[in-house]
């Protein structure tokens, strides 16, 4: 039987089993997990939906965002995760969390097997979890994904083989903006679609109140209760804001861009009205700020670049906060890209990390070795074509208050990249 203990404890008898239980009774890792599966429960064949009469007449269009639960839309960690976890981490002034985007397991092709996807997958899941498991002061407190949770179109039938089932030992609250797969919809007639956008992402991320996902089969991993698909996590010392930027492959779209889309200012407001709350606990070096995206302002990637337009609406909300954030993080593009913005006195990462696990792309062919500027932004090392994920830690304690992004490997014995900026003066250390 499952022993449900606040937190995770140490000196447990053999073979007893203690799990994270979080608030509201959440549940997030399994009790007994078995080894990795070698073979999809349920074969992804939705790459036919390509082909489909709804789109291919609508694949150039975007989908409508749903309105959020409740305004603003705002979530708590303290909502989540139990005061015996917050605590430590309050009393430390430090707290780390996992970011990474497109984790999906789906791609088979000519060039890899159902079996390589599963494990390209597992290797950054399991990866992840062994960061938790092995605790310390820079245990994980949480996961924030870039999008692409399930491919090809974000269907529930496909949550347990690619989100479930692979993330079952990571005990710790997962967090998610949608990605372009995620919202993406096909239909067998070209005017209906045959389920509505994000209708899985819902039901699995944004519940009313934490329950059994249908979706998991008997995994007993908790829904989550984001307010919507656009919303700020609220931790200590961090704030995110996560946009979604719907479901183009490019380019990301989060406002109509002066009437150009059919969309509302929702979103863009939202990131205006979240940088002017949190500017007077910023200038404080009370907490750090960042804004997260499934699609990236910037990218050298060779199959979908960076997004003008999605770069412009920031620039417009921070200018018209008065308030740039300490760093941008997006997926998408599947690799790892580090980017320096030199604006307002400030150096701001704008770090790219779709490296989660499906089907890794090149960067442009022809590329430059960096460092590479283009404008405002400098390309500080060559992308980085293997899979991996990140690890953030804002640092409050003492007088170097800093926030600092490393690039892991699924081995745990690399770190690619890493790169720290001190919140006083707003730049690279």
């Amino acid at each position: 039987m499952r022993k449900r203990s606040q937190p995770p404890t140490t000196g447990a008898p053999t073979g007893q089993i203690t799990n994270l239980l979080g608030q509201h009774g959440r549940l997030f890792a399994e009790p007994q997990p078995t080894a990795d599966e070698t073979a999809f429960q349920l074969d992804n064949t939705s790459a036919r939906y390509y082909r489909s009469p709804y789109y291919l007449l609508h694949r150039r269009e975007l989908q409508p965002v749903p309105p959020p639960s409740m305004l603003p839309p705002r979530l708590q960690l303290a909502d989540v995760l139990p005061d015996a976890i917050l605590q430590p981490i309050t009393a430390a002034k430090r707290i780390t969390f996992h970011a990474v985007g497109d984790t999906g397991a789906a791609k088979v092709n000519h060039a890899q097997t159902a079996a390589q996807a599963i494990a390209h997958k597992a290797s950054i899941a399991d990866a992840m979890a062994r960061d938790v498991s092995a605790g310390g002061s820079d245990t994980p407190a949480f996961f924030f994904h870039l999008g692409d949770v399930v491919y090809n179109f974000g269907e529930g039938q496909y949550y347990y083989d690619q989100f479930y089932e692979p993330f079952r030992t990571y005990d710790r609250p997962i967090f998610a903006i949608p990605g372009n797969h995620d919202g993406a919809v096909f239909g067998d007639r070209p005017d209906l679609p045959q389920v509505e956008t994000l209708t899985a992402f819902l039901r699995n991320f944004c519940g009313l109140t934490p329950a059994r996902s249908p979706d998991a089969g008997a995994l007993v991993r908790s829904t989550m209760t984001q307010p919507g698909v656009y919303f700020t996590l609220e931790a200590p010392f961090v704030s995110i804001i996560g946009l979604y930027t719907n479901v183009l492959e490019g380019p990301g779209v989060i406002s109509s861009e002066n009437g150009h889309y059919p969309l509302g200012e929702d979103q863009l407001q939202l990131l205006t009205c979240e940088l002017t709350r949190l500017k007077p606990a910023r200038e404080a070096s009370e907490r750090a700020v960042l804004i997260a995206c499934h699609h990236p302002p910037v990218s050298a990637d060779s199959k979908s670049g960076g997004t003008t337009g999605l770069a412009d609406d920031i620039d417009r909300a921070c200018r018209g906060a008065g308030l740039w954030p300490d760093a941008v993080l997006s997926g998408h593009a599947h690799l790892y890209q580090r980017y320096t913005r030199r604006v307002g006195g400030r150096e701001i990462p704008y770090v790219v990390s779709g490296s989660g696990g499906f089907a890794a792309t090149r960067p442009q062919v022809g590329l430059p070795k960096a460092p590479v500027t283009k404008g405002e932004y400098t390309l500080e090392l060559d992308p980085i074509v293997e899979f991996g994920y990140l690890r953030v830690t804002v640092a409050l304690s003492g007088r170097s208050k800093k926030l600092t992004i490393a690039f892991d490997s699924t081995t745990g014995t690399k770190q690619h990249d890493s790169v720290t900026v001190r919140l006083a003066s707003g730049r690279i250390a």
